[in-house]
């Protein structure tokens, strides 16, 4: 079969596009666009980029060279600039790989997955507000992505502490054919050079759509494509994978079919194993990245900061008129979201008969971390829907300002299952306006 071409990705102004016209016109239909204009006030853009455009990997070296970071081996971020320097001095490209000068065989150096965010001290980009509202970065913020000890890996807090991104490429070094983590959504700038991105949308497996990213471009390619980069210069870009509303239920689509496979691998020992199920979600937390009940974990918290902030908006400024009605919408449509999902595990009875409490309503209030997730996912929306007042407001608002379930009948539960968390929701929401829900 040849390649099926189904037109151009569409480039657009960002700064005269609306957070909503990007909703509707490219994340809720799943369309990949490219978006210029939104990053020469970053300071990445000086710090980053030499007077010749090309990349600056002494400033690098100097300033982060000891932040250690994950390519096939670990290395830190000096040594790495090191051998990029040694590539562009003596190497020259051969196929797939450099010869240098003595004929001998050595890859090129490519760096990927560097948590760069982990120099809060150092603001050197800031996320455009298409890209905000990302459920999986801000739970990481607060929260780690494994509830069960058993179930961490090595090197954690360097390889999924969060999903944003420093990639730093030469000449010629590529990203092989792969689908993106947890099937979200992913965004992505490049600094200086110049990329190569070839998608393979999942209709047409034999049909490639090749689009070529240049400086000060965003890439948003749409969720569910496979996707592969390749270097034409020296490169450094920025990426965050993230997902929300429009795209929470292709995780749980990945997360229940991965976990069918690993159930189907050892069937065989199902009957001799003391705790099967408990296998089966370990190897699932390790081939995928998170299992059931981490999942979970991060959809019931998720949900009580929904609830709190509609309940806090809809007390403090009325659900229905003024600035406040769009956020308030955007937290309901969250709510049905989350809800579906919930009701697509429980129809699968996945968790069903867990007796360990996945959260308890009462003790979160009282957790600092939940605390944060509110007010980040607060000042987030504010944010996004251009609601100046409500980021000071959330900024300045306390736990206790936010939550007031003294007069609800949810306020003492407890989650376990899906079920649980449906039965939270709806009684929460009963409390609140007729059809303050509805579902996405």
């Amino acid at each position: 079969m040849g390649i099926n071409i189904k037109g151009e990705i569409e480039r657009v102004n960002g700064k005269e596009l609306s957070y909503i016209e990007f909703v509707d016109r490219y994340m809720e239909k799943n369309k990949p666009v490219v978006l210029t204009g939104l990053m020469d006030h970053w300071r990445a853009h000086t710090d980053w980029v030499t007077l010749h455009s090309q990349p600056n990997f002494q400033f690098f070296s100097t300033h982060f060279g000891a932040s250690k970071v994950q390519k096939r081996e670990e290395m830190l971020v000096s040594d790495f600039i090191a051998r990029c320097l040694l590539e562009e001095a003596s190497a020259v490209q051969c196929n797939n790989e450099t010869c240098s000068s003595n004929g001998a065989s050595v890859s090129i150096p490519y760096l990927k997955d560097w948590h760069f965010v982990k120099y809060p001290e150092y603001v050197a980009y800031e996320t455009p507000r298409f890209f905000c509202d990302d459920w999986l970065n801000l739970y990481l913020d607060n929260f780690k992505i494994h509830i069960d000890s058993d179930t961490q890996q090595p090197n954690e807090e360097i390889c999924c502490s969060d999903y944003r991104f420093v990639y730093i490429g030469v000449k010629g070094s590529w990203t092989p054919l792969h689908a993106d983590v947890f099937r979200s959504y992913s965004w992505s700038s490049n600094v200086c050079g110049k990329k190569r991105w070839l998608f393979l949308d999942p209709s047409q497996l034999s049909g490639w759509n090749a689009h070529k990213m240049l400086v000060k471009l965003y890439l948003f390619p749409a969720d569910g494509k496979l996707d592969s980069s390749a270097e034409l210069e020296d490169t450094i870009s920025i990426n965050h994978n993230w997902f929300n509303a429009y795209n929470l239920s292709w995780v749980w689509n990945l997360l229940l079919r991965d976990y069918n496979e690993a159930k189907d691998y050892i069937e065989d020992i199902k009957d001799i194993c003391d705790d099967f199920e408990g296998l089966c979600q370990r190897n699932l937390a390790a081939n995928t990245g998170m299992n059931f009940y981490d999942f979970f974990t991060f959809m019931s918290y998720f949900t009580v900061a929904n609830l709190v902030l509609l309940r806090y908006i809809n007390r403090r400024y009325g659900s229905t008129t003024g600035s406040s009605s769009t956020i308030a919408q955007h937290l309901s449509m969250n709510l049905g979201c989350l809800r579906k999902t919930a009701s697509e595990m429980k129809h699968v009875r996945a968790l069903e008969g867990n007796h360990n409490c996945v959260v308890d309503i009462i003790k979160a209030f009282e957790d600092p971390r939940f605390s944060k997730l509110c007010m980040h996912v607060g000042r987030t929306y504010a944010m996004v829907h251009e609601q100046s007042h409500l980021v000071s407001d959330f900024e300045s608002s306390t736990m206790s300002d936010l939550v007031d379930f003294s007069d609800s009948k949810s306020y003492t539960s407890q989650i376990y299952t899906p079920e649980d968390l449906i039965q939270f929701i709806d009684n929460v929401v009963a409390e609140e306006e007729p059809s303050v829900l509805r579902d996405t």
